[in-house]
């Protein structure tokens, strides 16, 4: 079969390795089309991909209609030689530090999202993944009865405790999206819920496996909110997260407009983890500070995966020390 993939903010953590899993497989003919701004990103998650002549890159912005309107041009005039498209919406306000960003949040997650949901629509697309955030769940983030299901009630934190949820409460709209133009027969699809994504290879060292690390390389110790005295979390390698799409892509009675988890039970404190890298770097006494404190901060995000293991073959195959030793190889090598 060969199959069109439309693909925003595909220099991201999610994008770019669906790029690379895209092309090395060898069960469809696939060709992508994908753009990003590089709000958060750079070229260069894609460097290796650019030759490939099933790769077309755009440095386009999802909010920038006259951009969007030549991406649908291009689709519309190739439509036919697939015999399948699928689009893929990775863009994303996601650097906790944007979260308080309401009016940026809004304008990418929510209008963009939409938007780029509309067009594949008018397109004629088969499918439309939209990857949502585990920060839906806020302050409901984890039970003890194997994790926080997709079904379980939400609760969430408002703007009178913290500005950041605003960027929950985005991406839970474009959920609501997702389900409406599923059920009134418009295209197929569902939402994704990543819990906390990983990357051997993000830019920027703004989430905290890569602030830790870069952390020890640069001072020699690491600062951390107070909240990390308590917190709990699992981390997903983003090469889970993109096959946990293509799981989803491929299976259209999973695509019913519903949500997924995709994360891992492998749950660790953010103090043992920050020893777990300064072990692997070769410090025996780390020095951890802490400075500064996140509101309305959930202390576990544990989420279930039994719904996606049960409708796809999906299943994570990166562990988490895995997945730090290919970390660690990299930022320690940057620059050199």
């Amino acid at each position: 079969m060969k199959v069109l993939y439309v693909i925003s903010g595909v220099t991201g953590m999610t994008g770019n390795e669906l790029v690379r899993q895209l092309l090395n497989q060898s069960e469809d003919t696939v060709e992508i089309i994908g753009f990003d701004n590089f709000y958060a990103s750079s070229i260069d998650t894609v460097a290796d991909c650019l030759d490939n002549k099933g790769f077309t890159f755009f440095e386009y912005d999802l909010n920038n209609n006259v951009q969007m309107e030549e991406i649908e041009t291009l689709v519309k005039r190739s439509k036919n030689e697939f015999d399948e498209i699928v689009y893929i919406n990775c863009a994303a306000v996601v650097h906790t530090e944007h979260f308080y960003n309401v009016y940026e949040t809004y304008q990418t997650n929510v209008v963009g999202m939409n938007d780029f949901l509309a067009q594949a629509i008018r397109v004629g697309a088969d499918k439309y993944i939209n990857c949502s955030t585990s920060e839906i769940y806020s302050m409901n983030s984890w039970n003890e009865d194997g994790g926080v299901r997709e079904s379980d009630f939400i609760t969430m934190a408002d703007a009178e405790h913290s500005q950041r949820t605003s960027y929950a409460t985005g991406k839970l709209l474009t959920e609501f999206f997702m389900k409406d133009a599923v059920d009134n027969g418009k295209i197929k699809g569902c939402s994704i819920r990543f819990a906390n994504v990983y990357s051997k290879n993000e830019k920027l060292p703004k989430h905290i496996i890569p602030h830790i690390i870069n952390s020890f390389k640069e001072d020699g110790e690491v600062t951390l909110l107070e909240n990390s005295k308590k917190n709990c979390r699992t981390f997903l390698n983003n090469y889970d997260s993109c096959s946990a799409v293509l799981a989803l892509a491929k299976t259209d009675s999973a695509l019913d407009g519903t949500i997924y988890n995709v994360a891992t039970d492998e749950e660790i404190s953010i103090i043992d983890l920050t020893r777990l890298i300064a072990k692997k770097i070769g410090i025996d006494e780390p020095v951890i500070k802490f400075e500064g404190f996140r509101e309305s901060d959930p202390e576990r995000r544990l989420l279930s995966t039994e719904k996606i293991r049960t409708r796809t073959d999906w299943e994570p195959i990166m562990d988490l020390d895995k997945g730090l030793d290919e970390c660690l190889e990299y930022y320690l090598n940057l620059g050199e």
